[in-house]
């Protein structure tokens, strides 16, 4: 049987979500080779955008930078960006919108998912996300569920079962969020943080998401094994695995 071609599939509630969440493993899965798709379900223009707020700007206004920035950000990455404007705070969660997200599955045909974990307190924006995902990764699987013009999709349409990834949330501990999965970003955090200086809507974030991935690189290192030989300055990202991993050995 031929291997599926490898297509990274990423679900980010807002425009900047995938870029501090998942920007080292999107740029990594680009400089493989890979195709990446970023799905952004809202601009983050109402919750996310305080210092355009501030600055006098129309809702139309920061929408637009909103997209130009993730956009960028994209580029930076390798990766290919689709916007839905379902609008935040709140992302409202509906069946119009899971199938527009069923379309996207059957579009990229990933090889894995991430998005947002399924709980945080601190914005419910994230979860929804999460959610809307899940469940169009369940849609998209089955012949008999129509896209979202109404069409019926083609046997090529239909998609596998990607494992689901979990990106590191901004509070950890109170999302219930448990790192199973710590993934080296050493090779590509410059492209990481270049993405992130394409966002200056939130310029206070760069040193935070740098000085983790410094930290969950301390984690690489210590859960790698004493003989890989990696870098002092071994970068990381820590991802929770929604479903089990099916294997043919344990490695």
């Amino acid at each position: 049987m031929t291997a599926p071609t490898p297509s990274l599939l990423v679900v980010s509630a807002h425009a900047g979500d995938f870029v501090w969440r998942a920007g080292g493993a999107i740029a990594a899965a680009a400089q493989r080779g890979e195709r990446v798709t970023v799905v952004c379900l809202s601009y983050g223009e109402r919750g996310e955008s305080a210092s355009q707020w501030l600055a006098g700007k129309s809702l139309d206004e920061i929408k637009a930078v909103r997209q130009s920035e993730a956009e960028a950000a994209a580029a930076a990455l390798g990766a290919d960006i689709e916007f839905l404007d379902l609008g935040d705070y709140p992302l409202v969660e509906s069946q119009e919108s899971v199938h527009r997200l069923v379309d996207v599955f059957r579009r990229s045909h990933p090889t894995e998912v991430l998005t947002h974990p399924l709980a945080d307190p601190y914005n419910g924006d994230h979860p929804a996300a999460a959610r809307m995902a899940l469940q169009a990764r369940v849609l998209a699987q089955a012949i008999g569920v129509a896209n979202s013009d109404g069409s019926l999709p083609g046997r090529d349409d239909i998609i596998g079962a990607p494992p689901v990834f979990f990106f590191e949330p901004h509070q950890p501990e109170q999302c219930g969020f448990v790192p199973n999965v710590l993934l080296d970003i050493t090779d590509a955090f410059d492209r990481k943080r270049a993405a992130m200086e394409c966002l200056p809507a939130q310029k206070h974030m760069w040193e935070y998401y740098t000085h983790l991935a410094i930290r969950r690189g301390v984690q690489v290192k210590r859960n790698a094994g004493p003989n890989l030989g990696l870098p002092h300055e071994t970068m990381g990202e820590a991802y929770m695995r929604y479903f089990p991993q099916v294997t043919g050995e344990l490695r």
